[in-house]
């Protein structure tokens, strides 16, 4: 298990991952010692600085168990293109971190991944089957929906005359390229689908907020009606960037996370 909090040195440092295709991922580790550690995804155009993954990194270290934050492949400091979808090149990459972890002799003591990430660990779980704690924060269930709305109604007929489409980043200032390619795999990716395959003795927690303005939360109630073994907690006010419930959240994620930790040390003993 993992050391008490107030005995616990924490170092942070920066750990380089290769995936499958050969690119580095880049990510930071916050080491508490522990033999436990917990893998945590951003979303789109997002990255490991987004405040959701660093909170959530420190309030782990804080129960003196280890986490590590990183990007995906194409977003922040690690390489690659930057892609609108390929949900299953993310699982992918996320395969490639747990390897390099469980290598070192680490036990993954969950994965967390928010809104596009949540996704990203879901299909993870449905498709590696090696995790026992999938922690999902206000993930998609219809991938065909929130197209139209971010890229507007003649997003298709934009694709379909170049093939690609520039858009501006209104946080960011810069822009970055959808393809009609990327377009086509988020419409083909089955959510519904990849949940079915979870298995039953997969741990999942869907966390939503109330206030989502970009994710209704319906979309977490379609979680919980299929994922066989599924916990749901709805935030009551809480935004897409759980602007306001960070401690909250932080609270909610971590009773889960600690929770698992003490149902696989007591069937194993």
């Amino acid at each position: 298990m993992a050391q008490a909090a107030q005995n616990t040195v924490v170092q942070q440092h920066k750990v380089i991952v290769p995936n499958k295709y050969g690119e580095k991922l880049v990510g930071l580790l916050h080491e508490t010692g522990s033999l436990e550690i917990v893998i945590i995804c951003h979303g789109f155009r997002c990255t490991k600085e987004g405040r959701i993954q660093v909170n959530l990194a420190a309030a782990l270290e804080n129960e003196g168990i280890s986490a590590f934050r990183f990007d995906f492949s194409g977003n922040g400091e690690s390489e690659g293109t930057f892609e609108f979808a390929y949900y299953g090149r993310e699982a992918d990459d996320l395969h490639s971190v747990i390897e390099h972890f469980s290598a070192a002799n680490r036990v993954i003591a969950g994965i967390v991944g928010h809104s596009k990430g949540g996704d990203a660990v879901l299909m993870y779980a449905s498709k590696y089957h090696d995790i026992r704690t999938v922690v999902n924060l206000s993930g998609r269930y219809d991938l065909k929906s929130g197209i139209a709305e971010r890229f507007g109604e003649d997003i298709m007929q934009k694709l379909g005359e170049n093939g690609y489409i520039d858009v501006k980043d209104e946080k960011s200032g810069g822009s970055y390229r959808v393809t009609k390619e990327s377009v086509m795999d988020r419409l083909n990716t089955d959510m519904h689908a990849a949940c079915l395959q979870i298995d039953k003795d997969c741990r999942v927690l869907t966390v939503h907020g109330t206030g989502d303005e970009i994710i209704p939360v319906q979309d977490a109630y379609e979680f919980a009606k299929i994922i066989p073994n599924h916990k749901l907690r709805i935030v009551e006010g809480a935004d897409h960037g759980y602007s306001n419930y960070q401690a909250e959240l932080a609270s909610i994620v971590l009773e889960f996370i600690k929770a698992s930790l003490e149902q696989d040390k007591a069937a194993s003993s």
